[in-house]
């Protein structure tokens, strides 16, 4: 039997939001079963917005959600931290409208939600089972999903740069390879960009201690990257993070191609639309089989705590 789970016990992170630069506090709470996932904002009397598709209103850089003029914007990579602990219920009280961007990864959120550990709940976990494909396209992008005994993802990106060009990871989703292989991938941006964005008023709280940051030949930050094919595993985080907004947890394999959050959402959506593609079915999910890897080169299979 697979149940839903929640958060055995609040905790708390805090940080700056990337593109407002503003702190902000979010604490994750327990929640009740067939709650799903809800934001609440503290500083708006307790305002809730839940994660859900009819509430995303912002794609440009971050997945952001919006709810009677509200916003919660960056929720990405707390979505794929839920997701990736299978957490299923959860209240995320936050004090501003961004989500603290911490180290640029997921693996921060993923380090809180251990600490706070796990709780099971009584209520059966509804998965949304691709039962036909679905695929959407958009120049050279494209999107699919196909029907899968589990969650996999496989995630093509090419950027012309030498430190990137062509990169593609293939992963099959549970927590502890989520933990060691997704979670600790950074988001990244181009040093000759920066400037144009902080313009038009996006990264003011961006640095090198959260993003990756790439000049002309090389990654800037003297850290240096945590994989050899970092920029694409970071794709795949955002992907999971965005797929929370189907309501339930996916089983299929996802096929993408020059994504990114606008096209992880159109999926999402044309999915909603059309429900001859999937059903929804409280069979356990079958364990995942072994993760293939194809990168760029050698890379560990997780960092050092």
């Amino acid at each position: 039997m697979d149940y839903e789970r929640t958060i055995a016990s609040p905790v708390e992170v805090s940080g700056i939001g990337l593109h407002t630069g503003v702190p902000v506090r979010v604490r994750l709470l327990p929640a009740p079963a067939r709650q799903g996932i809800v934001f609440r904002r503290a500083d708006l009397d307790g305002f809730e917005i839940e994660a859900q598709a009819r509430h995303v209103a912002r794609l440009s850089y971050a997945t952001s959600l919006m709810k009677r003029g509200v916003l919660i914007s960056t929720t990405e990579h707390l979505l794929s931290a839920l997701a990736g602990a299978r957490v299923d219920n959860v209240t995320i009280e936050i004090d501003n409208l961004e989500v603290p961007i911490l180290d640029g990864s997921a693996l921060p959120f993923a380090r809180a939600i251990a600490k706070a550990g796990l709780r099971r709940q009584r209520s059966r976990r509804r998965y949304l089972r691709i039962i036909k494909p679905v695929a959407v396209e958009d120049g050279n992008k494209r999107i699919a999903v196909y029907p899968c005994d589990a969650f996999s993802i496989d995630y093509r990106i090419f950027f012309p740069h030498p430190l990137i060009a062509d990169q593609r990871f293939t992963f099959c989703l549970d927590s502890a390879s989520y933990e060691r292989q997704i979670a600790p991938a950074r988001t990244f941006g181009f040093a000759a960009e920066v400037e144009a964005l902080r313009k038009n008023g996006l990264v003011r709280g961006g640095s090198l201690e959260n993003a990756i940051v790439l000049g002309e030949d090389g990654v800037i930050n003297a850290e240096g990257l945590r994989f050899a094919d970092e920029f694409c595993r970071h794709k795949i985080l955002d992907l999971i993070g965005d797929l929370v907004m189907l309501g339930h947890p996916l089983i299929g394999h996802v096929v993408a191609d020059r994504a990114g959050h606008a096209m992880h959402y159109a999926l999402v959506a044309q999915l909603l639309r059309d429900k001859s593609a999937w059903r929804l079915t409280t069979s356990e999910l079958p364990q995942p089989r072994p993760t293939a890897q194809q990168s760029a080169g050698p890379f560990p299979d997780a960092l050092a705590s």
